[in-house]
Parts: structure tokens; sequence; C-alpha cells
């Protein structure tokens, strides 16, 4: 399947990426089928040098059944090529990570518990089948 989808270039602290043409199967950083532009987290929004797109060839492959990853259908709305996606909700982003696990912990334990109370009452215990004593061969 052909992806739409950043390359990663650069140095360390200092990302620039790319934006190729690649099949999924592919590493990130690896093979690829045409670069179609760049991108430098690191400029202010306002810079146009920010993003550097070759919108005719995005275009071309689009239409050839290329799907762009989340971050690169971002990058194409704010430049108009495609529609805006939907903004995904993720409320649990704005939790610390260590806050998350303890708020999950106690929902999780009462889960747990009440399945195996379920499977005791539900599944009757199998005795154990006598197993006939293999022959040996000469």
């Amino acid at each position: 399947m052909l992806k739409l989808r950043l390359s990663m270039g650069g140095t360390k602290k200092r990302p620039v990426y790319k934006i190729v043409v690649a099949d999924s199967r592919f590493a990130r950083d690896g093979r690829f089928i045409e670069k179609l532009g760049f991108f430098n987290p690191l400029l202010p929004k306002e810079k146009e040098e920010r993003i550097g797109l070759e919108t005719d060839r995005i275009k071309y492959w689009i239409s050839q059944g290329a799907k762009p990853t989340t971050r690169v259908a971002r990058i194409l709305g704010e430049k108009q090529i495609i529609p805006m996606p939907a903004n995904s909700n993720n409320p649990q982003k704005a939790i610390p990570k260590k806050d998350r696990k303890k708020a999950e912990a106690p929902k999780e334990e009462k889960k747990a518990e009440a399945p195996k109370e379920e499977k005791k009452a539900e599944a009757p215990k199998e005795e154990k089948k006598a197993e006939a004593p293999k022959e040996e061969k000469k």
C-alpha cells in the first residue's frame, strides 16, 4: 500500500522531514518512490520556508491511491490540497502518564474480579481423564 509520509533527516535535536511517497512495508527513513516536499518543524508557523510541497505530484499520487498519514494529512489540509482531517480527541493525553496508570488501575481491578467469579460459576471443573499406559516398541 502506498503512503504519503514523513521521512526523518537532519541532525540530533534538529529534525527535518522529507514528505515522500513510499510503500508502507519499507522503513520510515528507508527506500521511497519519490520526494514530494519537506517539513521543518523548528521554524515558526508563519514562515513560508517551514513547508515546501510539490502540489501537482501530491495530487497525482493521491489519485493513484496513496493514503497520507495523519500528520501529512494535516500538513496538506493546512495548504488546502486536501480537506482538513477532523481533529481527534484524546482526553488522556493531558494527564501525565504516571497519573493515567493510577486512574486506570482501580477500574481494571473491578473489571478483572467480576469475570473470574462468573467463570467459576459457569464452568464446572472437569475431571482429569486417566491416561492409558503407552505400549513400548521392541
